[in-house]
């Protein structure tokens, strides 16, 4: 048994009742996992087991779970520089309630019990580390793909509070741990490589596809102590390179949306007098934006490293001085093909209501003069990751100890091309007719009707150059100290100061005014252009085979269309991103944190022995947020169905906010007899609202459609989600590497920051839709609502007068030009997305985990199954902003195991349900839904010596792909083809 039996002395009953005492009105929070006598209440030791292979680490892990206080999991290295997976988040989606999120094919962000990556915190060996991601639009979440799992010894998931840890983990605080020299004495070393060849980059055209089929992956890890014991140095360090693909059939632009069934909103409906079962008058129905199709070469590199130094000058203290360094560059090339909806005259099928998708939606184009839009894009970005840490853990007498530990810790992304983070080039054939997009089967069918590439030629139209910034640092200072009271208690506290900074900065240099052509077609040889078949990269996904596929399309290498564009239209400036440190937006946000926690752990000799740990953390933040952004003077129409702000000088202004909380917990535990243990606990987090729900000034979208604009606005006086958690866990360890348990929680959710969205008119921009001259060319001409009519006369009757600037016919002889809105046409809308402090959420689930190796056979099994429940889900039947819970979904894994002395072997399965990953898309506040995927992993490895074993993994084997869709499962938002990844490697230990 875990806890000591002992005597109870009058000494620990009185403090134990003077802390009750104190600690009562604010109940109690959970307590830090057993130690050893090397206690570091930073980095939580568990007990020193030698660990050779998979079987004994899980059942390392097996004691970590059963001696540690509160509900806790853990994943140990089967041995020095060994971790079970290849990637992290992938181990971390082994243990019961942990779900991940993937991207490009690999585990990035972790769920726990439902709670989203955002609310979970990452620490790496008891530190807070900062977050930085381009894609995550200034996100907490914690990227686990930048982190190589070569020098990790294990990883601590706390599902329940406690006071000494850094809050902001209300589903889970994850503590990373590397390999400390003076805790494995001697000498050791491992050096491994591998080859990954993955599958998916196979299924990609030339002008994307990355250049090495087989990419390589070199790891090392040295570590050794002196002589007598006292000093010890670690070095780790890998690199990898891995080139994978991915093809998206998707609706990016948004599903356009809900209207009702009596509604004609963008003529969907208008003259449909042939639609079938059509959308009854009290049915909710959307259509799409727009139908794309991807084709995308990805290009990791992966460059990790640490450096340990540890000094035992007496034994009674121990310092330690660490330098983690990671780098993860991607870089990803694009070519895509699509076509966007007008909202004219249309026919359609649809499905049953009360939300109604279209089956088939056809918009009728005659003549075929519309645009076939094949774009390039080209993105690229680096994050580094650098944290500088030491700790110092002395003992001061037998019954006390004191730690100390400070670090400096940075993550900064960046642009990784001299054309910016992201670039992106338009190309069109103006030659599409009538369009149709078939939804009736996984994979969405788009068909064209006209395309003529010989009579009208691909030439450039737009281009967006973006250049992203961000830099996360985190200066992190804490005491702790642990008195050992009598002979069954102790009562630890300590203080801390934390600064946290998050810095996001911006650029677009985007040709707006070129949408209906930038040059002319006859400018770009047709040898730039590399004819392609589409089908062939959507095997995988049902419906690709379907005849009437528009099939055929033209890919271009972007750097040479680029150059050639930049060069006839005599504007190179115009087609690269604007220098670095020329800002359209800089959002710098400092949150201040102060921190004092008390916490009394006791022992109870009664028949059944009892562990009580009772705690109390108060905490202040104190937030201030500054931005740059962009003001606006104008609206300028280039297009039929597009319009972009004339951008003017920029603003500053500077925001404040404040709070404090003081969080209980209380964790029990009995047990029942020697095997069976019984827990409670209850506990109160908080999760800090994400960096752009904080960031001060408004963000106006630069592209904006003709029903108006949108943008964004954070708030930095909103407080962070505080959760109220109840968790009750039965665990029988029936054997020494063998377990059952079953775990009962709920979770009670305030001051969540829901995201709305208030109709504005930031600046007073006059737009020209409805404007003079729009309505004028609407009494002249039997044009309506179209918008190409439309501006067809105002360019051929106003030119010249003010706004009205004419540009040449494009080749269907439509008129091009701007429109620029005058003083007394309407006052263009904004629907501005903020946040505020109102709503209010609760969860609960169970978690099965059953864990059983049989004998000496070498076979074992894994399995868990995580059930997750709310009432706070998303109504598909009704329209405008909504609050419901993301990433709430329930879970399972299924691991088998064999080993002996020669052969490791792993077949891993993980399955995740379906789950609300948006409250929003490209179209307003929409939902998207990811639907339930399983993936199988394997891996064998063989022991050829004692030192030098060989191994072989697979990654995704059964070759699945994913989908997301909206309000109804017919409406795709994105249907993605990856691939499986397979890896052979040597591993040689010295």
């Amino acid at each position: 048994m875990h806890y000591p039996k002992a005597k109870r002395n009058l000494l620990s009953l009185a403090v134990a009742s003077a802390c009750t005492t104190f600690l009562v009105p604010a109940y109690a929070q959970e307590q830090t996992p057993a130690t050893t006598a090397n206690d570091s209440t930073t980095q939580p030791a568990v007990q020193q087991v030698t660990v050779t292979g998979f079987r004994a680490a899980l059942a390392t892990s097996l004691g970590l779970k059963r001696n540690s206080d509160g509900i806790v999991d853990g994943i140990v290295a089967a041995d020095i520089g060994k971790f079970p997976d290849t990637n992290l988040a992938e181990s971390l989606q082994r243990i019961s309630g942990v779900s991940i999120d993937r991207s490009i094919g690999e585990g990035s962000k972790v769920t726990v019990r439902g709670v989203g990556p955002d609310f979970n915190m990452v620490l790496l060996n008891g530190r807070q580390m900062p977050t930085s991601n381009l894609g995550d639009l200034n996100g907490r979440a914690f990227d686990f793909a930048n982190l190589a799992s070569e020098a990790i010894s294990q990883i601590q998931v706390y599902k329940t509070s406690r006071a000494e840890t850094p809050t902001g983990g209300i589903g889970a605080t994850l503590n990373v741990m590397t390999s400390r020299p003076l805790d494995v004495k001697g000498t050791q070393a491992t050096v491994g490589v591998k080859g990954v060849y993955d599958t998916s980059m196979k299924h990609l055209p030339g002008d994307v596809k990355p250049s090495k089929s087989v990419t390589p992956e070199i790891s090392g890890l040295y570590s050794t102590t002196s002589a007598d014991g006292k000093f010890g140095v670690a070095l780790s360090a890998s690199y990898q390179e891995r080139n994978l693909g991915y093809n998206q059939a998707a609706v990016p632009g948004g599903w356009r949306g809900p209207f009702r069934g009596d509604e004609n909103n963008w003529g969907t409906l208008t003259g449909d007098s042939t639609a079938q079962n059509k959308p009854k008058p009290t049915d909710m129905y959307a259509v799409p934006q727009n139908l794309n199709y991807s084709m995308n070469g990805v290009e990791r590199k992966r460059t990790n490293a640490q450096l340990t130094l540890q000094w035992e000058p007496v034994k009674e203290l121990r310092t330690t001085l660490d330098y983690t360094y990671s780098e993860n560059k991607i870089a990803t090339r694009r070519n895509d093909v699509s076509a966007w909806f007008n909202f004219g005259k249309s026919d359609s099928t649809w499905t049953n209501g009360p939300v109604a998708a279209p089956l088939v939606y056809t918009e009728i184009i005659n003549p075929a003069t519309s645009d076939i839009a094949m774009g390039g894009g080209l993105f690229a970005t680096k994050t580094q990751n650098k944290s500088l840490g030491f700790n110092a853990d002395w003992k001061f007498s037998p019954d006390m100890r004191f730690e100390f530990d400070v670090h400096h810790s940075t993550a900064e992304s960046m642009a990784d091309s001299p054309w910016g983070s992201s670039s992106t080039l338009g190309t069109a054939s103006f030659s599409r007719g009538t369009t149709t997009a078939d939804f009736s089967n996984d994979f969405p069918v788009l068909s064209i009707q006209g395309a003529d590439f010989v009579r009208a030629g691909q030439q450039v139209t737009g281009s967006v150059f973006q250049r992203g910034y961000m830099k996360g640092i985190v200066d992190q200072a804490q005491v702790k100290g642990r008195i050992n009271i009598g002979e069954a208690s102790n009562l630890k506290f300590g203080l801390g100061a934390t600064d946290v900074s998050n810095r996001s900065a911006f650029s677009n240099n985007q040709r707006d005014d070129t949408w209906g052509g930038a040059t002319k077609a006859s400018d770009y040889p047709s040898s730039l252009w590399h004819q392609e078949s589409l089908r062939q990269y959507f095997s995988k996904l049902s419906g690709s085979d379907n005849p009437n596929l528009f099939n055929t399309f033209y890919t271009f290498n972007f750097e040479e269309v680029r150059a050639l564009a930049a060069k006839v239209t005599g504007k190179p400036e115009l087609y690269q991103p604007k220098p670095d440190g020329v800002w359209d937006t800089d959002q710098r946000t400092k949150e201040k944190s102060k921190s004092l926690y008390l916490q009394f752990n006791t022992d109870w000799d009664t028949a059944m022995p009892q562990h009580t740990s009772l705690g109390l953390r108060y905490e202040k933040t104190d937030v201030t947020s500054s931005a740059q952004v962009l003001s606006a003077t104008g609206i300028s129409m280039s297009s039929a169905n597009e319009l972009n702000l004339i951008q003017g000088a920029p603003t500053f202004t500077t925001l404040t906010g404040a709070y404090n909380n003081l969080l209980p917990s209380l964790d029990y535990d009995i047990d029942l007899r020697s095997d069976i243990k019984l827990r409670a606990s209850y506990g109160e987090t908080i999760g800090r609202p994400r960096w752009d729900q904080i960031q001060g000034g408004q963000v106006l979208n630069s592209l904006v459609r003709v029903n108006g604009g949108t943008g964004s606005q954070g708030n930095p006086g909103l407080k962070p989600v505080k959760s109220k958690n109840f968790d009750l866990s039965l665990e029988w360890y029936y054997d020494k590497q063998s377990f059952l348990a079953m775990n009962f929680f709920k979770k009670n959710l305030e001051d969540y920051a829901g995201q709305s969205q208030i109709t504005a008119t930031p600046f007073n921009l006059p737009t020209p839709i409805g404007g003079k001259y729009w309505t004028q060319a609407q009494a002249a001409t039997s044009c309506g609502n179209d918008a190409v009519c439309i501006r067809n006369y105002i360019f051929r009757n106003f030119n010249g007068q003010p706004g009205v600037t004419r540009g040449a016919d494009d080749v269907n002889g439509n008129a091009t030009g701007t429109l620029v809105g005058q003083p007394g046409d309407p006052i263009a809308q904004f629907q501005i997305n903020s946040f505020s402090n109102q709503k209010e959420a609760s969860l609960h689930g169970l978690e099965f985990n059953v864990q059983h190796m049989f004998g000496n056979t070498g076979f074992g099994v894994q399995a868990n199954y995580t059930y997750v429940h709310s009432g706070l889900t998303y109504d598909n039947f009704k329209a405008g902003e909504q609050f419901a819970l993301v990433g709430l979904s329930n879970s399972a894994n299924l691991v088998g195991i064999y080993e002996d002395d020669k052969w490791s072997m792993r077949a891993a399965y993980n399955w995740r349900g379906e789950f609300l990953n948006s409250t929003f898309d490209s179209a307003g506040p929409n939902p998207q839904y990811t639907e339930p995927y399983g993936q199988l992993d394997i891996s064998v490895s063989y022991n050829i010596t004692p030192k030098l074993s060989v191994s072989f993994e697979g990654i995704n084997v059964t070759d699945e792909t994913s989908r997301s869709h909206g309000r109804n499962e017919r409406m795709v938002d994105y249907a993605t083809q990856t691939g499986p990844r397979w890896m052979a490697g040597l591993r040689y230990k010295f």
